[in-house]
């Protein structure tokens, strides 16, 4: 009877958390079903329903015991929830709705039952869809790797960035290439065979470093032998086909299987070995009414999820209003030449207006401008695939370049293009080029209940050997004048229209 209430109390505060932040669920799955790199994450809460029932035998001579120092960390994920909600950073939103449940679990169930489920507990962290933000640094740390193995083997070649060039061609470690989804999914798989196969913490822990250290070595290896068999092939398309055939999942898992092939001799779990985790002792712990602590843990929920929600929009603003390009002297309207197709993404962007400029001695430069009333989710001015450099465009970033007065300056490239982009973004009327420092003021606005309006400004040109990008960036900028004036204005014009 007693874990029958129990279970009862738990499926209804879980389905309570579920019904609250239900867009927040369905964003995680979206990410589960749509993303590649989450894919594996589709057979996780099976996983982990098969390690509890693994344990059910043992678990069930437990005596469950509702304990309310758990309320502590449901309060502390919802107000992570908040900050991620407030910021517009996805994985604080994730991350704070699965810590949720782990902590509903203990409050419920209480710290005995927890114990003995630990790592099923702890294993729903990987439920969480986070490792595509280590995308630029798995993207050079397989850039540098393949450069030393090319001058193991004596090939010269050059780096710029993630693009390295050898006699027969271009080769860019884009961001499939980067190693990052196996990276993801190994990471998983080792904490689970971590805990299967070893009893021993030291062991658990060497197998850990090895199987991460591993694949990220393997996909140094994957992206030179791909680079190498161009240079004695002389043909970049059958390296690259090639490398897609048998160097993709195929390779790594052959690398899987090395892996547990260099541990199986440690293995130092025998079946007969119990799966209870922790000691099998019983915790002590306050009995306290199941409906109270039911109850507090939902209003301690609504009542934080309604009141940021509430404060959030206070400070939004709609921007009906029309904006026009600035006139800047010595410059003019043009008619767009590009030698590649370029479309930053903006989503959910109040206005968006762009166009390119000449002058007189031939400089070309692109102008975006972009403003939000108010950000929110899938309205978001910076966050992952917006900005400069939307998904699958083509396009790739290269490398930073010196930062402007009170923005920041980037080199992309594309097939047969080269562009260097200058960046600037103002919120609160702060001026600045850090995708933090926005996300800083953003979640301070919604968190505050402040004014919310933003504004971004894109200033780029595409980089020839007669016309650096960048002396045509300077040009414009020093007859355009102050950014941030620019940016005032416009936000000023658009509100002044409501």
């Amino acid at each position: 009877m007693t874990w029958r209430n129990h279970l009862v109390a738990l499926g209804v505060t879980v389905l309570g958390i579920f019904a609250i932040f239900h867009t927040t669920l369905i964003d995680i799955a979206d990410k589960w079903w749509n993303v590649s790199t989450y894919s594996h994450c589709l057979i996780l809460p099976l996983i982990i329903g098969w390690l509890i029932h693994e344990r059910r035998s043992e678990v069930a001579a437990l005596r469950p015991s509702a304990w309310w120092p758990g309320l502590i960390g449901i309060a502390a994920a919802s107000f992570v929830w908040i900050l991620g909600e407030s910021a517009g950073i996805s994985l604080f939103r994730h991350a704070a709705l699965i810590f949720m449940l782990q902590a509903t679990v203990v409050t419920i169930l209480g710290p005995s039952v927890a114990r003995g489920i630990m790592f099923p507990l702890f294993y729903a962290v990987f439920l969480i869809p986070f490792g595509e933000e280590a995308v630029p640094a798995m993207q050079t740390i397989t850039a540098k790797m393949s450069m030393v193995l090319l001058a193991m083997v004596g090939i010269p070649a050059q780096i710029e960035g993630v693009f390295i060039t050898i006699s027969t061609g271009l080769f860019e470690v884009a961001e499939a290439c980067s190693g990052i989804k196996f990276l993801v999914a190994m990471a998983a798989f080792s904490a689970l065979s971590a805990n299967l196969c070893f009893v021993s913490w030291k062991r658990r822990i060497a197998f850990l470093i090895m199987a991460m250290i591993v694949p990220v070595l393997a996909n140094g290896v994957r992206a030179f032998a791909t680079i190498y068999i161009s240079y004695l092939t002389n043909s970049t398309e059958f390296a690259s086909s090639f490398d897609h055939i048998i160097f993709g999942w195929v390779f790594f898992g052959v690398v899987m299987l090395i892996v547990m092939g260099i541990a199986w001799p440690f293995f130092d779990r025998v079946a007969s070995d119990p799966f209870l985790d922790g000691s099998e002792a019983q915790v002590r712990a306050k009995r306290a009414s199941l409906v109270p602590a039911t109850v507090a843990t939902i209003a301690v929920l609504l009542v934080m999820v309604m009141a940021q929600s509430g404060l959030a929009r206070l400070g939004r603003t709609e921007l009906p209003g029309m904006i026009t390009l600035p006139e800047v002297p010595g410059w003019q309207r043009t008619v767009e030449q590009v030698s590649y197709p370029w479309q930053p993404r903006f989503d959910g962007a109040d206005h968006r207006l762009g166009g390119q400029y000449i002058d007189a001695a031939g400089h070309r430069v692109d102008v975006l401008v972009v403003l939000y009333g108010w950000q929110a989710e899938g309205k978001e001015m910076v966050g992952f695939g917006q900005g400069m450099l939307p998904p699958e465009s083509g396009w790739s970033w290269a490398n930073a370049t010196p930062a402007p007065a009170l923005g920041k300056a980037d080199m992309i490239y594309a097939p047969g293009a080269e562009r260097e982009v200058a960046s600037y973004y103002m919120i609160g009327g702060q001026m600045t080029g850090s995708a933090s420092v926005v996300k800083l003021q953003t979640l301070k606005a919604r968190m505050l209940g402040g004014d919310q309006v933003s504004a971004s400004i894109l200033i780029s040109s595409e980089n020839t050997k007669d016309r650096p990008a960048r002396v045509q960036i300077d040009a414009f900028l020093a007859a355009l004048g102050p950014v941030d004036n620019l940016a005032g204005s416009l936000i000023q014009t658009a509100r002044g229209s409501n």
